[in-house]
């Protein structure tokens, strides 16, 4: 089963950890955000691979958009 993870809050991403075809687990850091001078990073919840990374360094996210997906 698919796992879409999705934007918290608008934030400028910062950095990419992952490219398509990456195997993730668990508390991975796929991307890091950054809202208001401070550095978040957003996690898998799931073992798997990752078949879509919907952003990239320098994009600026709206709460709700999709940054990733584990499968």
């Amino acid at each position: 089963m698919a796992e879409e993870i999705r934007a918290e809050m608008v934030a400028n991403v910062m950095s990419v950890a992952v490219h398509e075809g990456d195997s993730v687990h668990d508390g991975d850091s796929l991307v890091l955000l950054e809202s208001m001078k401070m550095e978040i990073p957003v996690l898998t919840e799931v073992d798997g691979k990752v078949s879509t990374v919907a952003v990239r360094a320098g994009d600026v996210v709206q709460e709700g958009d999709l940054i990733a997906v584990v499968e």
